[in-house]
C-alpha cells in the first residue's frame, strides 16, 4: 500500500560530489551533466542529498554518456533504497540475533523516530538475506580453513521466522562451524535442495571429502541428500533425535506445569493490592510476586530442559525464601517479621 502520509521535512540536506571529475574507464575530462536528488532515512536523521552527476563525452570509451554518481552514494544505502545501512543493519541485527518478528521491529523503529512501514521492513529483511548470502556464498574466505582438516561434514537446515515468509536454507560445515551457503527460497521441494547441495559440492572439489550430513528427518532433505551424496552416511539431527525420544516424558511435563500454574493464579491481583502500599514489606512481597511471574512465564527449553520442573523447583526455593524470612529473629530498628 502507499504511504497514506507525507514525511516531514528533512533535518539536514548535503551535496555530494565525484572525488575525480574524470572517466575511470579512458581517463578524459567528465563535465558536470546534471543532478538528482535522493533522500534517505536514517536512525538519527533524514538527509537529503543533492548528487553532482558526470557523463563521459569521449565516444570512443565504452562508458560514452553513462551516468558518473559520486562515489560516497554507495556508502550510504542500497540502490533504490529510501533507507540508510544503518537502519538495514538494525532490521537485521534485531530479526536473526534476537529473533524479533516484523510487527515488533517496526515497533521498536517507531519509538526511535524512524517513519517505516511494515512492509518496509519485511522489504528490508529479504534485502539483508540476499546480501548475508551473497557474502556467504564466496568459498574462498572457508576453504583453506577446510583444507586443514581434510574432510567436512555437512549440516542442512531451514529457518522460516514467519508463515508463508521464504525459508533461508543454511549450509554448515559441522567441524568448523562455517557456514557454507545462505539462500531464501519460496519452495522446499527435492529439486530445490538438489541444486543446493550441488552448489556446495562443486565448491567444496575433490580435495575436500563430505564424509557425513545431519539434518532433521525431512523427506525433501533425505532424498536430495541421496542423489547428490549417495554414498555418504546421513544422520538424524542429534537434537531432533533427543526430542523424539523424550516426547512422552515432556507430555508428562507439561501436564504438570499446568496443574502448578492452577495453584498460582491471581499473582496478579497480588501485585495490584501491593503497589499501592508505602510500607517496606509491600516493596519485598511485590518483589516476590514479580519472581514468581518471571518463572511461570519461563518455558525452558524442551527437551534439554523441563518447563515443568524447572517452575516446580523455582517455585520451591521461592517459598523456601519466604520461610526463611518469617523464621528469620526481629532485630531492633529492624523491619517487621513479614506473613504470608
Amino acid at each position: 500500500m502507499a504511504r497514506q502520509h507525507r514525511r516531514h521535512a528533512p533535518d539536514r540536506e548535503e551535496t555530494l560530489h565525484r572525488l575525480a571529475p574524470v572517466c575511470p574507464v579512458c581517463g578524459a575530462f567528465a563535465p558536470l551533466d546534471y543532478h538528482n536528488s535522493r533522500c534517505l532515512v536514517g536512525m538519527q536523521e533524514q538527509v537529503r542529498y543533492t548528487l553532482k552527476i558526470r557523463r563521459c563525452q569521449n565516444t570512443a570509451c565504452d562508458w560514452f554518456r553513462k551516468p558518473l554518481r559520486p562515489e560516497a552514494e554507495g556508502g550510504l544505502a542500497l540502490p533504490y533504497s529510501e533507507y540508510g545501512f544503518d537502519v538495514l543493519a538494525f532490521i537485521g541485527q534485531e530479526r536473526f540475533a534476537f529473533h524479533r518478528t516484523v510487527p515488533e521491529i517496526h515497533t521498536l523503529l517507531a519509538q526511535r523516530q524512524v517513519d517505516i512501514s511494515q512492509r518496509q521492513v519485511t522489504h528490508l529483511i529479504a534485502r539483508y538475506e540476499e546480501l548475508l548470502a551473497s557474502k556467504l556464498m564466496r568459498p574462498d574466505h572457508w576453504q583453506a580453513r577446510l583444507r586443514e582438516q581434510g574432510r567436512v561434514i555437512l549440516s542442512l537446515d531451514g529457518l522460516q521466522p514467519d508463515v508463508g515468509h521464504e525459508v533461508l536454507w543454511l549450509i554448515r560445515e559441522v567441524l568448523s562451524g562455517e557456514v557454507l551457503l545462505a539462500r531464501p527460497l519460496m519452495t522446499s521441494s527435492e529439486d530445490d535442495l538438489v541444486a543446493l547441495l550441488i552448489e556446495v559440492k562443486e565448491a567444496l572439489t575433490e580435495r575436500l571429502p563430505v564424509v557425513g550430513v545431519i539434518s532433521d528427518g525431512q523427506r525433501a532433505i533425505r532424498l536430495a541428500v541421496q542423489r547428490v551424496f549417495p554414498n555418504v552416511p546421513h544422520q538424524l539431527c542429534q537434537f531432533h533425535s533427543l526430542r523424539e525420544a523424550a516426547r512422552p516424558l515432556l507430555e508428562v511435563d507439561r501436564h504438570a506445569k499446568v496443574q502448578l500454574k492452577k495453584r498460582l493464579r491471581g499473582i496478579k491481583r497480588i501485585e495490584s493490592a501491593l503497589e499501592v502500599r508505602p510500607d517496606p514489606q509491600a516493596r519485598v512481597l511485590l518483589n516476590y510476586a514479580l519472581t514468581v511471574r518471571s518463572a511461570l512465564t519461563d518455558d525452558g527449553r524442551p527437551p534439554l530442559v523441563a518447563s515443568g520442573l524447572r517452575l516446580q523447583q523455582r517455585i520451591r526455593q521461592i517459598h523456601d525464601s519466604l520461610e526463611r524470612l518469617e523464621d528469620a529473629p526481629l532485630k531492633k530498628g529492624g523491619v517487621k517479621r513479614i506473613k504470608t
